[in-house]
């Protein structure tokens, strides 16, 4: 059978103990200390009234006349013996200089010599002690009776029982115990009341407990690849992850640092500061799509905030692919449908004898796609671009919208460099592109053209439409993540433009929006061509999620 070792006792049941003893020890000794110091002052009372009286006596002249009678006891005894009910002492001996007793208490020790120091006395002295005589231990004052010429003719003792002296300190005693009683118990209940509350705190750990789970916490808080950031109940940042920091791409001390001044995008900065729960929201930060949940911790007031985050930047890569993929396969069974007219109408042709027009209509086809591919290769023969451009063509051919390289456009292959790779460069022409069609999808001539040229050192990308235009006052906004004036689509709105924004600003370019010519809205880009630094930056990885977003996942996000 295995033996069972008690659970150690929780971190506020050892503290509760530890100071019921300390207040324990400490009352304990109070009490020890003023039962002694008031015992000390009660034998200095006993002396200094022992004393008194004495002397009183001593000074009597009924006494001096007494001592030269022929019967001093005859006359001391009786007068003693009132002076002791008088003045509360418990004995007073007179005595001859040679310590015969003339009175005592006990008459059959009168006559018998006197049990303690007179040498003191005998000299003029008046001294105190405490001394075990016939009737136990006193504290007794032994003083001279001088006459008229100072000569010593007797002497008197007085005194007070030790044990009447521990009878007067014994109420002093009971009443300290009292109080004594009642601060420990005011100490003991004042400490459970604070180590219960100390207990619903650490849920009744012990500090074994306590400092494994801090150990588990901080292992876990930096193995896990998901951001964590806690913010307390002043929207501050009170503790974040590893994970947490690369997401967000913040670094150095942020504990303790607003998250207005993390420098954050604003959607992001706002989504954090909100005092709702969030629930899967897609923000973007500098580099990555964070999918953003918080929670409020609560406990009858507001403590703070939990915040989790996701890098769903790969996940938005993949679901950008299957989109564009069925973009292109709804296109291509578009094509195939026309293609299929087409070849109807060749077989047609030959069938009523007319080869020579099938020849014709055959030809004319093939010379008016090998005319837009030759068109657009020739304007862009970058390969990436020129094919996004093929295909983008088709797509917006299908929506109605024609979709047209204008002659402005010269962009020959080789002439990026490394620094600027095509793959953003789809990320920002496919996502302009999308707009544009969205904006120019059912107005009467739907059209959008793109230009791509470069001038001096930067590449400008231009994409314009014949939509609605975009209003001035939100010529900023339509940037932001979320903001749409289309309705929101299964794939969501509002956020292919941010991305955009997000791929210029890595490249340290510029990008706006103003009025296109004869209506709708122009979007340009201007990218330089040689930015070193800003680009070193940037992740090959994620510059393939964003292609991928750019081509489909957020097709849907026009302005």
């Amino acid at each position: 059978m295995p033996i069972r070792f008690p659970r150690p006792r929780s971190l506020a049941g050892q503290l509760f103990a530890m100071q019921a003893v300390l207040i324990a020890v400490v009352v304990a000794g109070y009490a020890l200390f003023t039962y002694v110091n008031d015992r000390s002052q009660a034998e200095e009372a006993a002396g200094r009234q022992a004393t008194a009286v004495a002397r009183s006596v001593a000074d009597a002249p009924s006494v001096r006349a007494a001592i030269h009678s022929a019967d001093p006891t005859a006359l001391l005894q009786p007068y003693s013996l009132r002076v002791m009910r008088d003045t509360d002492v418990d004995f007073v001996t007179i005595m001859d200089p040679r310590g015969i007793r003339w009175t005592h208490p006990a008459e059959e020790e009168i006559g018998r010599r006197f049990r303690g120091n007179t040498a003191r006395a005998l000299k003029g002295q008046t001294f105190t002690e405490t001394y075990t005589g016939t009737l136990g231990a006193s504290v007794r004052a032994v003083t001279p009776v001088e006459d008229g010429d100072k000569r010593i003719i007797g002497l008197v003792s007085a005194g007070i029982k030790v044990e009447a002296i521990s009878a007067r300190v014994q109420d002093q005693v009971t009443a300290l115990l009292g109080v004594a009683a009642g601060a420990l118990t005011l100490g003991a209940i004042g400490t459970y009341v604070i180590n219960a509350h100390l207990r619903r705190h650490t849920h009744g750990m012990n500090a074994a407990e306590l400092s494994r789970m801090h150990d588990y916490h901080q292992a876990a808080l930096h193995a896990v690849r998901e951001g964590l950031l806690m913010l307390d109940g002043r929207y501050r940042v009170a503790l974040i992850n590893d994970g947490g920091r690369e997401l967000l791409g913040v670094s150095g001390e942020v504990v303790g640092r607003s998250v207005a001044e993390l420098g954050l995008p604003a959607p992001l900065t706002g989504a954090l500061l909100a005092s709702e729960p969030r629930v899967d929201e897609v923000h973007l930060s500098a580099r990555r799509v964070l999918v953003v949940n918080t929670s409020p911790v609560s406990g009858g007031e507001r403590r703070g905030t939990v915040v989790t985050l996701r890098d769903v930047t790969e996940l938005q890569s993949l679901m950008g692919e299957l989109d564009s993929e069925r973009g292109f396969t709804q296109a291509l069974r578009s094509q195939a449908h026309e293609a299929a007219n087409r070849l109807h109408t060749v077989v047609s042709l030959i069938e009523l004898g007319r080869a020579q027009e099938a020849v014709e209509f055959a030809t004319a086809e093939l010379e008016l796609a090998q005319a837009l591919t030759d068109q657009v290769v020739a304007a862009v023969s970058e390969p990436v671009l020129a094919a996004l451009l093929l295909g983008k063509t088709a797509q917006a051919n299908e929506r109605g919208v024609e979709l047209v390289v204008s002659r402005e456009s010269g962009l020959d292959d080789g002439l990026l460099p490394r620094t600027l790779p095509a793959r953003d460069l789809v990320t920002i022409l496919g996502n302009l592109i999308d707009n544009a069609v969205d904006a120019a999808q059912g107005s009467g001539r739907a059209r959008v053209t793109v230009t791509a040229y470069t001038k001096a050192a930067d590449l400008v990308l231009r994409v314009s439409d014949t939509g609605a235009g975009v209003d001035p006052a939100h010529a900023e906004l339509v940037f932001q993540r979320g903001f749409s004036t289309k309705p929101a689509g299964p794939g969501g709105r509002g956020l292919g433009l941010a991305l955009v924004r997000q791929a210029v600003a890595r490249h340290e370019g510029v990008l706006s929006v103003a009025a296109a010519e004869g209506g709708g809205a122009e979007f340009v880009a201007r990218l330089p061509l040689r930015t070193g630094a800003a680009v070193q930056e940037a992740d090959t990885h994620e510059a393939v999620a964003h292609e991928a977003v750019a081509r489909g996942a957020v097709s849907g996000g026009g302005a």
